[in-house]
């Protein structure tokens, strides 16, 4: 995710690569992501001394699996001569589930901000939520949106929403990809080739999306244009609430909302 937000950054000139520090966790993965990122970017490992450099730069992007917060925040502390002025250094967290709360108390004298991009950003059609901690400025605020831009929409959101967004839109993508699966097998169970069954379920997925988005309409709506009395779309349908799709997907949203408010605490 970090590569993905930072990669259209710098190929759009919005930051210099030269400026870039990427920190991997370990030595053994510096080579592989310096291969995809552009040769200006220092990588080094979390050992290295270098990785300090990292920690007085203006803008910090912290993206790491949230069991590892409480050891990278205690390597957090850069030499005195790279230490930013207070409240000067932006910390912005793309790890689940960590409130900006405990974000301050680890990172004490930067800016922090919260934000929930998803996986489509890899494509530049993501979406991110923000949600901005103590004594962010105006400025602060615009170059983070301009951070997630060029890669999603952004919405600025309450932090007790945040949780929801996530459970919507970053674990949205999988479940869209489970359904695209099951009608795909769907097909194959029928006698279609399995590679044309995933084309075919990929683009009416990707098409479905930007017919409801583009003519506005509500998903009821579309369902009703397509589904015509006693047809095959209305017995297909009939299958789905039987079988509980709807209030299995409900249930998933308000399943990881709930997961998020308990990796909170």
């Amino acid at each position: 995710m970090a590569q993905a937000l930072v990669i259209p950054l710098i190929e759009q000139g919005l930051i210099p690569a030269g400026e870039v520090i990427a920190v991997v966790g370990r030595q053994d993965s510096v080579a592989t992501v310096s291969a995809r990122l552009p040769s200006e970017v220092k990588v080094v490992a979390a050992s290295d001394p270098a990785a300090q450099e990292a920690w007085g730069a203006s803008v910090q992007l912290l993206a790491v699996k949230p069991q590892m917060l409480d050891s990278v925040a205690a390597s957090s502390a850069p030499p005195a001569t790279a230490m930013p002025a207070l409240g000067s250094s932006l910390l912005i967290s793309v790890l689940a589930g960590v409130p900006l709360a405990r974000l301050q108390s680890l990172f004490p004298g930067r800016i922090c901000v919260r934000a929930v991009p998803n996986t489509p950003c890899l494509v530049g059609q993501g979406l991110t939520g923000l949600a901005w901690g103590n004594g962010i400025s105006d400025q602060q605020m615009q170059q983070v949106r301009s951070f997630f831009e060029p890669v999603s929409e952004v919405l600025e959101l309450p932090e007790e929403r945040l949780d929801a967004f996530l459970a919507l839109t970053s674990s949205g993508p999988a479940y869209v990809a489970l359904i695209a699966e099951a009608m795909a097998d769907g097909a194959v169970a029928v006698g279609m080739p399995r590679a044309q069954a995933h084309h075919l379920a990929h683009r009416t997925l990707a098409g479905t999306a930007a017919l409801l988005k583009e003519q506005e309409l509500h998903p009821g709506e579309l369902k009703d244009m397509v589904a015509s009395p006693g047809g095959t779309t209305m017995a297909a349908l009939r299958q789905l609430e039987k079988a509980g799709l709807r209030s299995a997907l409900i249930e998933a949203v308000i399943a990881a909302t709930q997961h998020g408010k308990r990796m909170a605490n």
